[in-house]
């Protein structure tokens, strides 16, 4: 029996959607949280784009006392090798292609789809994009980190390798250390992905200027 696709918001910037972003949230969030920054986004009519949001399964997390929330894997401590759950990350990670698999079914070319996700779900983003048998058009990494970094070469598919990644976070984050964030760019970077590194003035969240730069990114890869 075939599972059910993730649950999802949906927002489309203008009838008929040309291209597609896949975009998914943090720890404890749901597909709620970045919705209405679509609007923010301010993406020209002339590119109407099909905006995704998928809900996380619900599971315990260890580090907040099993409390069963929003989560894309357990994070059972803080220490980086094993802050995210390798086991978590690859299930998310096929619940994710699942629902990029059918997007590209309802006619969108894998070439006009961009995997997009903060904290939690810009591991998702990276750790799927990197891997992935299709050219996409682009993989956005936001305020986030690389789950086992040592892996990616031997795991890494060569197809998205010259496909853009952006990678944003904030300088004063104290969630996720920006530190880390340059970890996973660095490791993009030594694998032979085409990375860009961008830090904002802020701490695990979004600001006016990211949001910004983040429209004129899409509007490149997605023209």
């Amino acid at each position: 029996m075939k599972e059910a696709l993730l649950p999802y918001v949906e927002a489309n910037t203008g009838d008929n959607p040309q291209a597609c972003v896949i975009w998914l949230h943090g720890l404890g969030d749901s597909g709620h949280g970045f919705a209405p920054i679509v609007p923010e986004l301010q993406i020209p009519a002339a590119l109407p784009v099909r905006f995704l949001f998928p809900h996380a399964p619900e599971r315990p997390v260890t580090i907040n006392g099993g409390m069963r929330m929003r989560a894309w894997y357990d994070i059972k401590t803080m220490d980086l090798d094993n802050r995210a759950d390798e086991a978590g990350v690859i299930e998310s990670a096929e619940m994710v292609n699942a629902l990029l698999e059918a997007q590209h079914a309802a006619g969108f070319p894998y070439e006009k789809m961009v995997l997009a996700g903060f904290s939690q779900g810009g591991v998702i983003a990276l750790h799927l994009g990197t891997r992935l048998r299709h050219k996409i058009a682009g993989i956005m990494a936001l305020s986030t980190y690389m789950c086992k970094p040592g892996k990616l070469a031997e795991e890494a598919s060569d197809v998205n390798k010259s496909t853009p990644v952006m990678m944003a976070h904030g300088t004063h984050d104290e969630v996720v250390p920006a530190a880390l964030g340059k970890m996973a760019h660095t490791a993009l970077e030594d694998n032979g992905f085409s990375a860009t590194w961008q830090t904002y003035p802020m701490q695990h969240n979004v600001c006016v200027q990211e949001i910004q730069d983040i429209s004129r990114w899409l509007q490149t890869v997605l023209d």
